[in-house]
C-alpha cells in the first residue's frame, strides 16, 4: 500500500491557491497518473493554463467556485467533476469568502520539468 498525506507532499502556490502533489510521475512506481489536492483561498483564481497532451479532471470536495474551460464558464460545488480535454485552457476561481478545495487527476502525469517549481515541506 502506498500512502502520502498533504503535509508530506511537494507544494506550490500561485494565484492565492496552494497545490499539494500527492502523486507525481514515478512516485510509488506510478507511470500514468498525477494527483493533486488544491486549496483555493477566498477570492483567488489560478492563472489560465493548459496541459498539452494530458487530460485532467477536477473533483470539487468543499466550497463553491467558477470553472473556466476554453470559452465556457460554469458554477461548481461539492461532488462536481469537471473534465478538461488535453491542451484546453482552464482555470478555477473562488469568488467567495470560504476556502474551495478540489482534487485533480492528470493523465499522463505532469513531466518533472513541470513540477520543478514545487517545494517539499520544511
Amino acid at each position: 500500500m502506498f500512502v502520502r498525506a498533504i503535509d508530506e507532499s511537494a507544494r506550490e502556490q500561485r494565484g492565492g491557491q496552494t497545490s499539494y502533489l500527492l502523486l507525481g510521475k514515478g512516485d510509488f512506481d506510478s507511470a500514468n497518473l498525477a494527483i493533486t489536492w488544491v486549496e483555493c483561498g477566498p477570492n483567488s483564481q489560478q492563472p489560465l493554463h493548459s496541459h498539452p497532451g494530458a487530460e485532467q479532471a477536477y473533483v470539487i470536495v468543499r466550497g463553491r467556485g467558477e470553472m473556466i474551460v476554453g470559452d465556457e464558464r460554469e458554477q461548481v460545488g461539492p461532488g462536481t467533476m469537471i473534465l478538461i480535454p488535453p491542451g484546453t485552457d482552464h482555470a478555477i476561481r473562488n469568488p467567495s469568502d470560504e476556502t474551495l478545495v478540489y482534487v485533480s487527476a492528470a493523465s499522463p502525469p505532469f513531466e518533472p520539468a513541470d513540477v520543478g517549481r514545487w517545494r517539499l515541506p520544511a
